[in-house]
């Protein structure tokens, strides 16, 4: 077990506090966010003078108090600066820049090139969609407080490294630093699991329970874990690839080399390969773009195809068999479905594995836990990437400082000690 710091209770408390009040119908005071948090008044009085030191809070008018002085109600300083969020996904680039209330200022999208995208690519690309959102939306560099990446495959957190990307030959690429030359912005990278998750604490399920799993459905297929409200990320940064779990021994020929993988039946590539197998002879299922296929699929299951309806219900028995099996390993209060998939093939996929949810899980677990889709505004991977860098930033000890170097405690008139961070802190 890892021990934790002081300072790591502390910054990981500081993220609790700005969670609750992102999470708010409103401003909130202080009294709030300690019943909302579970943590002391005093922790959350250090907390939230840090935070509104550093900008990050501002006073939104008072209310009143039971006998007492009107009590200050909190909210986020959404001109506090700027966030990037960047989705990296297969044959594309979107990048979002948000206020630090996370509301989308400006949106681009920029296609990648086909075939074995090069490092060099993606960041021609990226660098051009970063350097677009500045320029239209008149957002000087220097505000910027840092910038999110999201990259599909496995991502060495820590130096930024790509390890393995499923859609092209990447292997150990310095992504960061070659980003970081053409960017010069605080970079946090990570993959869209993790963005999806994150997106989800902060901003959609994760308010109301702590225990979740994201499951990510799009060209890549990957589970997100959150556990007591913290994002669980393995060892090696490469816990939630649950796509490339096995639901079929000797099954098809997945992205990642092996056979039968949940990736292979759920992804947009897998769904349009279950749409040729199931009518060969449609012309509408032999398109070259994934996405594009399974919308058309949509469309043609809306206007009453029953092969298009039976290519829906049978990606919801493989899917639905998948989730159980993460129902009875995690028994998670809420599992979320969220992306492309999801998004095109909307509420007659989302009954068709709820079906076989019920059939494969067992019975306590699959009791507890509730199936919904994802209810994060705009892009989840976007918002999650930046929500990364609002993390760095209020990680950063030049904004924030370490423990020692934070407000000292002082005398009040009758001799008792204030403004000191109680244990919890």
């Amino acid at each position: 077990m890892i021990k934790r710091t002081s300072q790591d209770i502390r910054r990981l408390n500081r993220f609790e506090v700005l969670r609750r009040v992102y999470a708010g119908p409103g401003a909130m005071s202080r009294q709030d966010i300690a019943t909302a948090t579970g943590l002391s008044f005093a922790t959350v009085a250090n907390l939230t003078a840090e935070l509104l030191e550093a900008g990050v809070l501002v006073e939104a008018g008072h209310e009143d108090s039971s006998g007492g002085r009107p009590r200050a109600r909190l909210a986020v300083n959404a001109e506090r600066g700027a966030l990037i969020g960047v989705d990296i996904a297969e044959t594309s680039v979107h990048a979002e820049l948000f206020d630090l209330a996370l509301t989308v200022r400006h949106s681009v999208e920029r296609p990648l090139p086909p075939g074995d995208v090069r490092p060099s690519d993606v960041v021609d690309v990226l660098a051009g969609c970063v350097e677009e959102l500045l320029s239209v939306s008149g957002t000087p560099r220097e505000r910027v407080l840092g910038a999110g990446v999201s990259v599909p495959g496995m991502v060495e957190r820590e130096g930024g490294v790509s390890s393995f990307s499923p859609y092209w030959s990447w292997h150990e690429v310095p992504l960061r630093a070659l980003l970081d030359e053409r960017l010069g912005l605080p970079l946090w990278l990570d993959n869209p699991l993790r963005a999806s998750t994150v997106a989800e604490l902060w901003f959609g399920a994760g308010r109301e329970a702590d225990d979740l799993v994201v499951l990510t459905l799009r060209a890549g297929v990957g589970a997100g874990i959150a556990i007591g409200g913290q994002l669980y990320r393995g060892f090696t940064n490469s816990a939630g690839e649950w796509g490339h779990t096995c639901l079929a021994m000797d099954g098809r020929l997945c992205t990642c080399g092996n056979r039968g993988c949940v990736e292979a039946y759920v992804s947009t590539r897998g769904i349009a390969q279950t749409w040729r197998e199931l009518a060969p002879d449609d012309e509408r299922a032999a398109g070259a773009d994934d996405a594009a296929t399974v919308a058309a699929l949509a469309l043609a299951a809306a206007d009453g195809d029953p092969t298009a309806a039976a290519v829906i219900d049978r990606t919801g028995r493989y899917l639905g068999a998948a989730t159980a099996n993460l129902v009875n390993l995690l028994n998670p209060r809420v599992l979320v479905l969220g992306n492309q998939v999801v998004d095109l093939l909307g509420e007659r996929l989302l009954t068709a594995t709820y079906e076989a949810v019920t059939r494969h899980a067992l019975p306590l677990p699959h009791r507890a836990a509730t199936l919904r889709r994802s209810a994060v505004p705009h892009n989840a991977v976007t918002r999650g990437a930046a929500t990364f860098a609002l993390e760095g930033f209020l990680n950063d000890r030049e904004v924030f400082g370490p423990v020692s170097r934070m407000r000292q405690p002082r005398e009040r008139r009758d001799g008792r000690r204030t403004g000191s961070a109680d244990a919890e802190a």
